[in-house]
């Protein structure tokens, strides 16, 4: 089992920037992947951003490429997500996602068996 807890969100006005971390705890020694995920209020949960753990290769939803960095820090099991340039279409509950194992497509919410709690952004305009 692995135990996620997201932490930093807030609200923010348009054009500023968050910081997201995700501590990790439990069986971490298993982690593959981990990603960020969102979800609007009357919308469906959405990719935002993943990470591989052992390569640190990551991939970015194209909403936020080159504004968003996901990164990793292997000795605390921690993954941030770094929010540059904020709109309010990026206004969400942002959840953490690890899995354990490969999968085929990595960007999709039934790949990942662990997530955290959420923690809610909200960008004013």
């Amino acid at each position: 089992q692995v135990q996620l807890v997201e932490s930093g969100g807030g609200l923010v006005q348009a054009g500023g920037s968050l910081r997201l971390t995700c501590a990790a705890s439990g069986r971490t020694v298993s982690l593959y992947g981990m990603a960020w995920f969102r979800q609007a209020p009357g919308k469906e949960r959405e990719f935002v951003a993943r990470i591989t753990w052992s390569t640190g290769s990551t991939y970015y939803a194209d909403s936020v490429k080159g504004r968003f960095t996901i990164s990793r820090d292997n000795a605390q099991t921690t993954v941030l997500l770094q929010m540059n340039n904020l709109n309010p279409e990026d206004t969400a509950v942002y959840y953490c996602a690890a899995r354990t194992t490969y999968v085929l497509f990595p960007a999709r919410s039934d790949a990942y068996p662990y997530w955290g709690q959420g923690t809610q952004v909200t960008v004013s305009s």
